[in-house]
């Protein structure tokens, strides 16, 4: 939202705000304090260039704008009002805080003004699409907030899970801004397109906001929920125009055509003022404790960020401590709050935690205290990062790299929001990625963000999709432009599976279920976790199903708003867990295991004395124990063992074995073997987004020096999804290229021992350890001199699509490279 559109909010200004380098010299004070600043980046600031509303801007809308306090908007504002006037999609690609929200929502206001004096009808509708939940919430409040001086004109109302079924008839009949996400889209809204009739014929403007976050094969299905959507419009004699916005995004034109299906004009050019940022790295100190072999260990990040945020409440400075985990966030807001309640009782109630699984009404109350000041300091994760309005931040803290460049500059956007001077403050995990990025800066601020990726075309996910629109509409030969190329061949295989039949000229779904509840678009499987108090039987929130054996066996330590409790009880059965409140002096953290079975090989060819291979695997992933470690130091402090089930995931993988001469030639001991096929496996996964349109989080893999299936050295890439996404299939197809690409993306890399440009990973479950880079590129040299010199291998036989829904008893959560998970499900 635009910056001023929060400015009948009460200030929590005390008097004149200290400088993002002042607030910095404090946290830095002392020379122990000091010396782990490893870098700092000054951002200076930028003046703003404004330019007028288009003629055909409603003049209610405008002065409703000034009433804001907006006299006039910033040139890329009014540059994409104007196109979304003429009926050109349109996606708002400009820095955090430059007011993307007002320049398609002055252009969707003023055309549902005009449609409210329609004689006939309900008027023009708008549909806006976010990720999360809290994006929608705030984005409906902004909503009301800009459009109360528009009477009844404007009519916006959230439509999602928490949404109460008394209020969704009325929203069916008489929203005409509807705030939902894209579960809600494909599960609610699209399927029972006949009760949403007059809002769809009536479709002017779709908004999609936060677009970069649908990449992946999360991103993909998405793709295909918006063709439904467009099929169902054309239904009804609707063409909407979308009108999409992202912070942070590579190629934003190209990737948005992806999504949409459609011709996207690209407006880039970012016309707002921007305060100074200064970008600090922050390493904590070594501690006295050794670990294995005697190697010092380093102070947890955890701790080193629930200092800082101590340190910046007492100054007075709003920030937000951006953690990786739900844990995470909760063991930094207990950690601060006892610090803050040391010095000032009154404080530690200003510093709180946010993050999924949370009760709506408590999201929502956070979300209210965060706005009015109340609140000094948050701990959240990612729920927090996209897009709310946290207007009047001074500073946010980034507790380990998040993973990529694009959600690190979307963190660090979230200060500042208010046109004034902001502090941003990495703080290294202790893991190689994070230890190499704070002491090579150019890594992070040299290097542009990442490209989103997708792949609507992706046989996977658009076989499901036909199904969930057969349902919704008989297919018809109309239909195989809108959902692409692959459309005419998978009709035939669905047919050939009972899933679909064909009766005339169209295909109709043949079940009785509804064919989008057979979908997870999020790929999260399974019923969440209830978490309950076992004394009182209240509801304290949940987790995903995926994350249950992690989070919540017996035994674990839960934290939820400032309270710890112990796990007693998981019944997996019930999708219950029991809980109750205590006080241990330590946190717990599981362990497991994950390994790899060749089930089926569908195709070898040699490789030299190697093999390469394609076929069906089952990744077998469990939770075996968990450690105790201690609060502050993170000292181990015992173990112990769970008898939970594994869990499996059957997929598709590419693998490539070496043999002992391969070794020999390559010069790799036993000592390097296991460091060398490590490294060799995280850079492949990190080029094959280059071959097959993926996302790194959409592949898993795992390297073993003796394999029991292969008898030999094996690396092992495979899909991260059951069933499999073709990703491994075309890593296949295009192993020689792919694979050489691998070998010059590590040789070409200027570093001695690896980086993050290379062989280390974001994703590593085993801490990027151990890792060997000059191993890796002579091992690769010696693979690719067998390869085959022309042509492709031959395509394995093709198979049917499987059936929507058919999915294993869980997600795999690979101990080397574990899939990322789509961001939580609202």
């Amino acid at each position: 939202m635009a910056k001023n559109l929060r400015s009948d909010r009460p200030s929590t200004d005390t008097g004149p705000r200290p400088t993002p380098s002042t607030v910095l010299d404090r946290l830095a004070a002392g020379p122990s304090r000091a010396a782990r600043i490893t870098h700092t980046e000054h951002l200076p600031p930028r003046a703003g260039r404004h330019a007028v509303w288009p003629d055909r801007i409603r003049s209610e809308v405008i002065a409703a704008v000034q009433a804001c306090g907006i006299e006039h908007p910033w040139a890329h504002q009014a540059r994409a009002a104007e196109h979304a006037l003429d009926g050109e999609s349109v996606v708002v690609a400009t820095g955090t805080a430059s007011g993307k929200s007002l320049a398609y929502l002055v252009p969707v206001l003023s055309t549902l003004l005009d449609g409210s004096e329609a004689p006939n009808g309900r008027g023009a509708t708008t549909l806006y699409l976010s990720p999360t939940k809290a994006l929608a919430a705030d984005q409906c409040r902004s909503v009301k907030e800009l459009s109360q001086p528009l009477a009844n004109s404007v009519r916006p109302a959230v439509y999602d899970g928490d949404t109460p079924f008394e209020e969704r008839e009325w929203i069916r009949q008489y929203a005409n801004y509807v705030l939902t996400n894209p579960d809600m889209l494909h599960r609610g809204i699209l399927p029972s397109h006949a009760r949403w009739s007059s809002f769809l014929k009536a479709l002017k403007y779709v908004v999609i906001d936060e677009c970069h976050t649908y990449r992946g094969v999360f991103g993909s299905h998405v793709a295909q929920v918006l063709r439904r959507l467009r099929r169902l419009c054309a239904r009804y004699g609707a063409s909407p125009v979308f009108l999409l916005a992202s912070a942070t995004a590579a190629e934003p034109s190209v990737a948005a055509r992806r999504l949409t299906g459609l011709p996207v004009v690209e407006v880039a050019d970012d016309a707002s003022p921007r305060g100074e940022l200064v970008f600090a790295l922050w390493e904590p100190p070594l501690t006295e404790m050794q670990g294995e072999k005697g190697a010092p260990v380093r102070r947890t990040a955890t701790a080193e960020t629930a200092d800082l945020l101590t340190d910046l409440a007492v100054q007075g400075v709003r920030s937000v401590a951006f953690v990786r985990s739900r844990r995470g966030a909760e063991l930094i807001s207990v950690i601060a709050q006892e610090r803050l309640a040391e010095v000032d009782r009154s404080l530690a109630r200003r510093v709180a935690a946010y993050r999924g699984g949370y009760l709506p009404e408590e999201r929502r109350a956070l979300e209210q205290a965060l706005h009015s000041g109340e609140l000094l300091g948050l701990a959240a994760t990612t729920a927090l990062e996209l897009g709310i309005d946290v207007s009047g931040l001074d500073a946010v803290l980034i507790s380990g790299y998040p993973g990529t460049r694009a959600s690190l500059w979307q963190q660090a956007g979230r200060a500042g929001r208010a046109g004034q001077g902001a502090l941003a403050v990495l703080v290294a995990r202790d893991d190689p990625l994070d230890t190499f990025l704070v002491h090579h800066p150019e890594a992070l601020f040299d290097q542009p963000v990442e490209s989103t990726v997708l792949d609507p075309d992706n046989p996977y996910v658009l076989a499901p999709h036909l199904c969930a629109a057969a349902a919704e509409l008989p297919l018809t030969d109309e239909d195989m432009e809108l959902f692409g190329p692959e459309t005419e061949n998978l009709l035939g295989q669905l047919e050939s599976a009972k899933l679909l039949r064909r009766r005339t000229k169209a295909w109709h779904w043949t079940r009785r279920e509804r064919a989008a509840d057979l979908t997870d678009i999020r790929g999260e499987g399974g019923r969440p976790i209830q978490i309950v108090e076992s004394g009182t039987g209240r509801l304290l929130g949940t987790v995903d199903a995926g994350s249950a054996h992690t989070a919540v066996h017996e035994g674990a330590v839960h934290l939820h708003q400032g309270r710890t409790y112990l796990v007693r009880s998981l019944d997996l059965e019930d999708s219950v867990a029991l809980v109750s409140e205590a006080n241990p002096s330590y946190s717990t953290v599981a362990r497991d295991t994950t390994s790899i079975t060749v089930l089926e090989t569908d195709t070898e060819i040699p490789w030299g004395d190697g093999r390469l291979c394609y076929g069906s695997v089952e990744v077998t992933n469990q939770v075996v124990s968990f450690l105790r470690r201690r609060l502050i130091t993170g000292e181990v402090l015992g173990e112990t063992k769970l008898d939970l089930p594994p869990r499996t995931l059957r997929t598709r993988a590419v693998w490539w074995t070496v043999t002992e001469d391969q070794l020999d030639e390559a010069r790799i001991n036993p000592e390097i073997l296991g460091g060398a096929l490590h490294a060799a496996e995280h850079a492949s996964i990190g080029l094959l987004p280059l071959f097959a349109t993926c996302d790194r989080w959409d592949i898993g893999g795992v390297s073993i020096p003796l394999h029991p299936d292969t008898l030999l050295p094996t690396v092992f890439v495979y899909d991260g999804h059951p069933g499999g996404a073709g990703f491994a299939e075309r890593a296949f197809h295009t192993a020689r290229a792919w694979l050489t690409a691998t070998r010059q993306a590590i040789a070409s890399c200027e570093c001695d021992a690896g980086c993050p440009s290379c062989i280390q990973s974001p994703k590593c479950g085993n801490g990027n350890d151990p890792l060997h880079k000059r191993g890796a590129v002579r091992l690769l040299t010696v693979l690719l001199r067998g390869a085959p010199e022309e042509g492709r291998p031959e395509k394995p036989q093709e198979e049917p699509p499987p059936e929507p829904g058919l999915r294993e008893s869980a997600e795999a959560e690979p101990a080397t490279e574990p899939a990322q998970q789509a961001p939580p499900a609202p």
